[in-house]
């Protein structure tokens, strides 16, 4: 989220498996074995099949919780449109959980339902006012998709309602609408996150090349002074 995440992302982007995984190993030397299998382990429970898109967040707590969400059920990628403010976590709640998630900000709604669907993923709006499954009832196995969550109060915009493939609602029994944006993204992230993972046959962890990519940033990110230790192995200028 930060420029250093923009720069290692753009550094580790263009290049093969075998230039990835020379960088890999011999950063490798300056972490422990322990710290490695923290991140490979971890790394191994991540997905891109699933992943959501929040629209104008204003609330840093409600930023910071999403982010967090991400991390702990295992999203790489958060997606954000900012046309009427910015999605901006608080670094005392989102306590470096940000250094794991991706996040791709997008122009517009517009642009965000294009980038997705052209990246093969359903556009599932989240709202209490419309239904074409519930928690339980989603079918999690028929491609990859993205839960969309809308602002704190209106919900999500008439752009999302109409360019929607499903509708995913929450039900509720209580005497008014009660859940807000973070409550509503750990419950649907918790269940369609763990429905998943248990869904067999479905190939949904971060395989190859893009697998190895994430584990050098992360690594990068783990390794105090990792910049300075490639420069000064590979005779290469990182940014």
């Amino acid at each position: 989220m930060t420029n250093i995440a923009n720069r290692l992302r753009a550094y580790c982007e263009p290049h093969s498996s075998e230039w990835l995984n020379e960088r890999i190993e011999y950063l490798a030397e300056f972490l422990t074995q322990e710290r490695r299998d923290v991140l490979e382990r971890t790394l191994s429970q991540r997905t891109r099949y699933m992943t959501i898109l929040t629209e104008n967040t204003f609330h840093p707590q409600n930023a910071s919780a999403l982010v967090r969400h991400c991390e702990a059920f295992g999203l790489q990628d958060l997606h954000t449109v900012e046309t009427l403010c910015k999605f901006n976590p608080n670094v005392n709640i989102v306590r470096g959980t940000d250094k794991w998630v991706d996040l791709t900000r997008h122009e517009s709604t517009t642009q965000a339902i294009a980038d997705l669907k052209s990246a093969g993923y359903r556009i599932v709006a989240t709202t209490p006012h419309r239904e074409s499954c519930t928690p339980e009832t989603f079918d999690v196995g028929k491609g990859k998709f993205c839960l969309v969550f809308g602002t704190e109060h209106a919900g999500v915009s008439d752009e999302i309602i109409e360019a929607a493939d499903e509708y995913l609602r929450i039900p509720m029994c209580g005497m008014v609408e009660s859940l807000n944006v973070s409550a509503s993204a750990a419950i649907l992230i918790y269940m369609l996150s763990q429905r998943m993972r248990l869904t067999e046959g479905l190939d949904w962890q971060i395989g190859g090349v893009e697998h190895e990519k994430i584990l050098l940033r992360w690594m990068m990110t783990a390794v105090r002074d990792s910049k300075q230790i490639l420069e000064r192995k590979y005779g290469e200028r990182l940014w």
